[in-house]
């Protein structure tokens, strides 16, 4: 069980405030010491699911007492709360299907300022922060809408869009005043992710370092351009990423390949934000869509339970709709189409591979092969996730079965490379390895690369070259074109049957 708690500076005993709930989070102090708020949730909920923000009085021996419910339960999910200058307690929940700012006080708990767009998100580490109370009582925002996340004021119950000056479409989080100004992590659609400052000033902006150096000139940059599309049940949202190069053209009538991302989580969100991993892909020729599938945040509580026992089905669906859209648009070519992904990606990406033929080719990497190896081995955060997304075991053991990529070797009909750590605790190795020794027996073309010291997520550098070179490579081989300047040929098993 989890617990809160008081340590002593002194030298003297720890005293255990909070015990029970399987999780507890954000414990948060009001100004006079007085009150203390928590959140708090069971399995086989996460906190996107459903939360209780509970408050408590601080007893003269600094233990607590009186605790009641503020806000939460079984259809509702509170994140970030925190205490004004006044002592009233602010949150976002998200009790009308968009994550808003509320306030509990002597009346109550009341809306701030309801908008059918999220402040706030899901809360998949600590420290996230979607909203700053500033001293004049006014609210810095950041709002997400349709995969963006801007920054707003809201005084008075109304919100005013800020101009944080040119290049800064976007920010990381909520910014942090600094003197008159704002200090920010910006994320522009055009340029590395910087450490910005905005002084008091129309326009003014000052980037103090950015996340990496500039690596690319403008007319090498392909912009992420928000799009929608029709889904079997509503519409998808993605981002279209063409191919751009400066210094390359494809040839006369040719239309671009296409790669189709899925991103992790499956309870997380894409934006289009500048990001080299895209851009790899876009100044070599291929076209990119970035797809936000049902279950992504950002588009309401409705959009994100599309995938409420629907995992591998709702998420492959609006994958292979996003590239159907774009083929019938007549933009990228359809023969050649692939899609990779990441942990959650991983499988919506196997999943699609083996329940489609749309796609020519994948690559998964540390994606999940074997639901019921999942349910088993991940750690206690996500140690229930797939009760809500697949169904509670044993009950759902025939669906686990079913919906897992490693049970479906035979609807194959395409190469597939796969990428893991050697270190990886939330998908381990035998999950890529099952999934490799079956392709392998039945004579499937496929490529296997291991990392020792890497865990879930790729960090160092060599690591993150290495798997872009050697998956360039691999569609190359696949689709029969040249890749010049590789470090290393890409080594496929059964290769023929390709």
């Amino acid at each position: 069980k989890a617990t809160i708690v008081a340590l002593s500076l002194d030298g003297g005993e720890d005293t255990i405030l909070v015990e029970g709930p399987d999780f507890l989070s954000s414990p948060r102090l009001a100004p006079d010491g007085r009150s203390l708020a928590w959140i708090a949730w069971d399995h086989p909920n996460m906190p996107w699911d459903a939360t209780r923000l509970c408050l408590a009085d601080v007893a003269a021996d600094g233990t607590l007492a009186a605790t009641k419910l503020i806000a939460g339960g079984d259809d509702e999910s509170i994140v970030q709360p925190r205490f004004g200058a006044d002592g009233r307690l602010y949150f976002s929940s998200d009790r009308t299907g968009w994550w808003n700012l509320y306030v509990a006080g002597p009346n109550g708990v009341e809306a701030v300022a309801p908008i059918e767009a999220e402040i706030g998100g899901p809360h998949w580490v600590f420290g996230q922060r979607a909203y700053h109370l500033l001293p004049d009582g006014r609210i810095l925002v950041a709002v997400v809408s349709n995969g963006l996340r801007r920054v707003a004021m809201i005084a008075q119950g109304k919100y005013e869009k800020l101009d944080l000056g040119q290049g800064v479409e976007q920010v990381l989080d909520c910014p942090l005043p600094l003197g008159d100004g704002l200090a920010m992590i910006a994320t522009p659609t055009h340029e590395p992710p910087s450490v910005s400052i905005k002084p008091d000033a129309p326009g003014a902006v000052m980037k103090i370092r950015a996340g990496t150096p500039p690596v690319l000139t403008e007319d090498s940059i392909s912009i992420g351009e928000p799009i929608t599309f029709p889904t079997q049940d509503t519409i998808g949202h993605a981002f279209w990423y063409p191919p751009k190069s400066r210094d390359h053209a494809a040839p006369e009538g040719e239309l671009p390949p296409l790669v189709v991302l899925s991103h992790g989580g499956p309870t997380s969100m894409t934006t289009n934000g500048f990001a080299l991993r895209i851009q790899w892909w876009t100044t070599r020729g291929f076209a990119v869509v970035d797809v936000n599938y049902g279950g992504s945040t950002g588009f309401g509580r409705t959009y994100r339970q599309r995938l409420d026992g629907q995992w591998g089905i709702v998420d492959v669906e609006d994958c292979i709709a996003a590239a159907r859209h774009l083929a019938e648009r007549g933009l990228v070519d359809r023969d050649r189409i692939v899609i990779r992904g990441g942990s959650a990606g991983g499988f919506t990406t196997l999943a699609a591979l083996t329940s489609s033929e749309v796609f020519k080719a994948g690559a998964s990497l540390y994606g999940v092969a074997d639901l019921m190896l999942l349910a088993r081995d991940t750690h206690k955060f996500e140690s229930r996730y797939l009760d809500r997304l697949i169904g509670p075991l044993p009950q759902a053991e025939v669906l686990y079965a079913e919906r897992s990529p490693i049970n479906h070797i035979e609807r194959l009909a395409c190469p597939i490379i796969f990428f893991q750590g050697m270190e990886d605790k939330t998908v381990p190795p035998n999950q890529a390895e099952s999934m490799v020794a079956a392709m392998a027996a039945r004579g499937l073309p496929v490529a296997y690369y291991a990392f020792e010291g890497e865990g879930h997520g790729f960090r160092r550098a060599e690591t993150l070259k290495r798997v872009l070179e050697l998956e360039l490579g691999f569609y190359g081989r696949v689709f029969g074109f040249e890749v010049p300047n590789l470090n290393e040929q890409v080594v496929i098993r059964n290769e023929a049957y390709s």
